[in-house]
Parts: structure tokens; C-alpha cells; sequence
């Protein structure tokens, strides 16, 4: 079996962050089972960090990656990887982390081809700087990647236009944007060492919504949700075999959106079903 490992990334722990704080989020994460963890959603101030660090060997749980944008988006207040590069690259050495992921390019630059692609050269310029200090970067992808210029998806060409950017591929997102996750794995293969692996449901419609023809066909046409693994109808064994094979090295469970649900009980479930399908020596 590969070196892979199952972990969790941390979005939709975001709100338990700030009712309990770091350590006991990474006590819960360890007391279900899990010892690799990306991090995200957490203001990397010192004291975070060094509780991630002390949590870290606590729990014995592996700070798989960490999440930095390339540049602050307008208005934001958090570190980027070009205003805050020596900062974050110690984070990393503190916590033992090798992999830094872009969670999602600025908003401004989506649904244009020429702009996207001089953020992606920039990424990559970043990637190469990285490198000198053992540290790899990674993209992550939602739907608009998959967005076609002649033909052809924009995930694809920034694949084609870098070499040392690699790709955290989302296949809740890659199925979202019209695209086979399996595939796509496949295609990224040796680019793609991170996989955000969530469930794609189609949620429920409430006759209720008839009374309101526009909001019934916001409903009908937004109808998507964000699933427990297993809950949904992506091919989640295909999915993990085909990571394998491509040299993933972290499957990374992550829930947008629980709907109400406690986060540790769908990450709860979502192991459950990976152990059931036969992976549980990843954890």
C-alpha cells in the first residue's frame, strides 16, 4: 500500500475554533482517529502557533499543510505568502510542514483567462522560492477552473504554464465545475500530492418552496450540497485508488457546509466509511 495518509482539513471546524480553541479542536481530532491535519481558518498568531505545535506532539498529529494566499485579498486582514514570506515560511519550520496551499485565487481575477494566468506566473515565482526552503506550494481548485478557453480547461492550462506549482485537487468541486474527479486525478498525476476529499449530494427540495417560482428555481438549479463521505454519489474508492496511483501523499476529509450538523459527527462518519471501505492503515 502507498505511503498516502487520510486527514482532516480544518475548514469546517472554524466555528468550534473559536468556542473551544486549537488544542482541544486537535484533542477531538485525535480522540476520533485522525493524526494529520491541514490547517486553515486559523489566525496564525503566535500563541495559535505554538498551540498547533504543543498540540501536535501532544495528540501525535502531523501538520500535513498550511494555508497562506498569495497576495491579502482587498479589505483582508490575514498574512500572505508576499507581504509576510520569512513569517510564514517559520511557521512551517516550527511546525514541521512542508506544503503551503492556496485555498482559491482573488475573486476579481475569476471568468478572465489573461488575468488568472498572470496570478498563476506569479504563483509559480512563489512555488521556486519556496523550494529553497524545502517547502512546496499548492493551488486548490473550485468549479470556475474548469471553466474552457478554446476548449480546453483553465486548471489544465495553469498545469501546463508551471512546473513547480502543484495542485490540491477538490473532487467535490471538480465534479461541481463538469468535470470527472477521477480523470482529473489521473491527468495531474505527479502534480497532485494534496486531495480534498468531500462528498457531492443532491439535497433535498421542500414543496414548500412552490409557493415562490423564483426562490423553487434558485432551489432546483442550486440543489448541491456538500456531503459525508459515502452520503453522496461520487465513486469515493475510485477516487482514493486513483490518488494512490497518481503519488497523493495526503486525502484530506473537508465539509463546506454541515447543514446544522455537529463537524466532529460528520467527520466522525466520513472515517467511519473510509475504514469500512478498507482504508483504515491510511489514518
Amino acid at each position: 500500500m502507498s505511503s498516502a495518509k487520510i486527514g482532516v482539513q480544518m475548514f469546517n471546524l472554524k466555528n468550534k475554533i473559536e468556542e473551544i480553541g486549537v488544542y482541544e479542536i486537535m484533542r477531538t481530532i485525535h480522540e476520533l482517529g485522525y493524526h494529520y491535519v491541514e490547517v486553515t481558518q486559523i489566525q496564525m498568531t503566535s500563541e495559535n502557533v505554538s498551540e498547533l505545535q504543543r498540540a501536535s506532539i501532544d495528540f501525535n498529529i502531523k501538520i500535513a499543510a498550511i494555508s497562506a494566499p498569495l497576495d491579502s485579498m482587498p479589505g483582508s486582514q490575514g498574512e500572505s505568502l508576499t507581504t509576510d514570506f520569512d513569517k510564514i515560511v517559520s511557521d512551517c519550520k516550527t511546525l514541521d510542514c512542508n506544503f503551503i496551499r492556496i485555498g482559491m485565487m482573488p475573486v476579481n481575477l475569476m471568468g478572465n483567462k489573461s488575468k488568472a494566468m498572470e496570478y498563476i506566473a506569479e504563483a509559480e515565482k512563489m512555488a521556486e522560492r519556496l523550494k529553497q526552503h524545502n517547502i512546496e506550494l499548492y493551488y486548490h481548485n473550485h468549479h470556475i477552473e474548469f471553466e474552457k478557453y478554446d476548449g480546453q480547461a483553465l486548471l489544465d492550462i495553469m498545469k501546463e504554464q508551471t512546473s513547480n506549482l502543484g495542485f490540491e485537487l477538490d473532487v467535490h468541486w471538480a465534479q461541481r465545475g463538469g468535470a470527472n474527479p477521477i480523470e482529473v486525478i489521473n491527468r495531474f498525476a505527479g502534480r497532485v500530492a494534496l486531495i480534498h476529499l468531500k462528498d457531492y449530494r443532491v439535497g433535498q427540495i421542500d414543496l414548500s418552496d412552490l409557493k415562490d417560482m423564483s426562490n423553487f428555481m434558485n432551489k432546483f438549479t442550486g440543489n448541491i450540497e456538500f456531503a459525508e463521505l459515502g452520503k453522496g454519489n461520487l465513486d469515493i474508492k475510485g477516487i482514493l485508488e486513483a490518488g494512490l496511483t497518481s503519488g497523493v501523499q495526503y486525502f484530506l476529509i473537508e465539509q463546506d457546509d454541515t447543514y446544522g450538523r455537529d463537524p466532529f459527527d460528520c467527520l466522525k462518519e466520513s472515517g467511519d466509511y473510509l475504514r469500512q471501505l478498507g482504508y483504515g492503515e491510511l489514518f
